[in-house]
């Protein structure tokens, strides 16, 4: 059994730039990471990487690259948690014992819960395509592209999904990439979305509103996709309000995964009902157990699973945490910022920053829910080169 100082299970944009954070301290702690993967993604270029605009090959990194100098890294996976006794068992059977845990594990993409998609999306010939991993992302280009006349779908999934614009961004650059080679009148576009509203925030649903209709969209609400029929090429959905079931022919399908809190953590002590780690929405610290904190996809705090999110959460728990150690009473605050850069089309973006209350909480001197190439230009060159020299690095916090 080892110990250790601060313990933090995963390795993606929370864990590292946590850890980076921490390790850049001049009190620093010891810091230990657990994730097995090899590779690191920055994910939210996907989107231009399914449009055709950059190779997937731009978002993946080596993973040890990142790992901060003096931070011990653990190349498994959690199986357990066992948070009275201060410790969690590894699929090896290792057991592990901290001062403070962090659990920053992501999100799980849920392929199997839609019958039809796991075995189907990316394949060439089926149409079914997805911007949600590495493998499949450049299945949807290949679709946008050689898609000449047809029914083209896009779905958004009922439940949490990393950044909630994503599936709407995508069906705005597709949309944009037929206009621009004359097939808005070959291509009907659908957008079928569980949720009820094209937007969640106030100030920018007239905007987006007004980008869809200059697309045509044909836009459907409360209504998930429940199966695939790949041989056929047809959909089924559920109306969420009427229980009512009907199919829907395509000639490609962007599918938006069901998503969920990873099993480990469902199935543990630390998890709260909906399976997501249980904590304060201000202070990121455990309900239950004070030494732990958690934060991004995997916790429970009540906002969009971003990457921006992430970035204002960072410093919440690094000051928390240390305040902890130290026996300081806990402080910071988080107000549930968070940001979504909705893309509307290529070199073109509306920037949608807001709270837990969904009241803007933007970072330039203009209104922002308005449409500007600035913005995009932000999103496709400015934040990869933040994300990799800056939160990664600890730099920004």
């Amino acid at each position: 059994m080892t110990h250790h100082e601060v313990l933090v299970i995963g390795g993606g944009t929370a864990g590292l730039s946590v850890a980076a954070a921490l390790r850049n301290r001049s009190d620093a702690p010891q810091v230990t990471i657990i994730d097995p993967s090899e590779k690191h993604y920055y994910q939210p270029i996907w989107t231009l990487v399914g449009a055709g605009v950059f190779p997937k090959e731009v978002s993946e990194r080596n993973e040890a690259d990142y790992i901060p100098d003096g931070a011990n890294w653990i190349k498994e996976k959690v199986a357990t948690f066992q948070p009275e006794n201060n410790s969690i068992t590894l699929t090896n059977g290792d057991q592990h014992t901290y001062d403070i845990l962090v659990v920053a594990a992501g999100i799980q993409i849920d392929w199997d819960k839609i019958p039809g998609l796991k075995d189907n999306v990316g394949k060439p010939g089926t149409g079914i395509c997805s911007n949600y991993s590495y493998e499949t992302v450049d299945s949807t280009w290949e679709n946008i592209r050689n898609l000449k006349k047809g029914t083209a779908i896009f779905t958004h999934v009922s439940g949490p999904v990393k950044c909630g614009g994503a599936p709407m961004k995508i069906t705005f650059l597709a949309s944009d990439y037929w206009r621009k080679h004359g097939l808005a009148n070959q291509v009907k576009v659908k957008f079928i979305k569980a949720g009820g509203g094209i937007f969640d925030v106030p100030k920018y649903v007239q905007s987006l509103k007004n980008v869809a209709e200059k697309y045509n969209l044909d836009q459907t609400f409360n209504s998930d996709l429940i199966a695939l029929n790949a041989d056929a090429k047809e959909a089924t959905f559920k109306n969420l309000k009427s229980g009512e079931e009907w199919i829907e022919k395509y000639d490609m399908i962007h599918v938006t995964p069901p998503q969920s809190s990873p099993d480990f953590i469902k199935q543990s002590p630390i998890a709260n009902d909906a399976g997501w780690v249980e904590v304060d929405k201000y202070t990121a610290q455990h309900i239950k157990y004070p030494n732990i904190f958690s934060l991004g996809d995997c916790s429970s705090l009540p906002t969009s699973k971003t990457g921006a999110a992430i970035r204002k959460q960072v410093p919440v728990v690094v000051e928390n945490l240390m305040s902890y150690q130290k026996g300081n009473p806990i402080k910071k605050t988080y107000d549930g910022y968070t940001s979504c850069p909705v893309v509307t089309g290529y070199g073109s973006l509306i920037l949608a920053e807001f709270d837990y209350d969904k009241n803007p909480a933007e970072s330039f001197p203009f209104d922002q829910s308005k449409e500007r190439y600035s913005m995009y230009a932000l999103k496709a060159y400015g934040l990869p080169r933040l994300y990799w020299h800056g939160m990664l690095r600890g730099r920004e916090f």
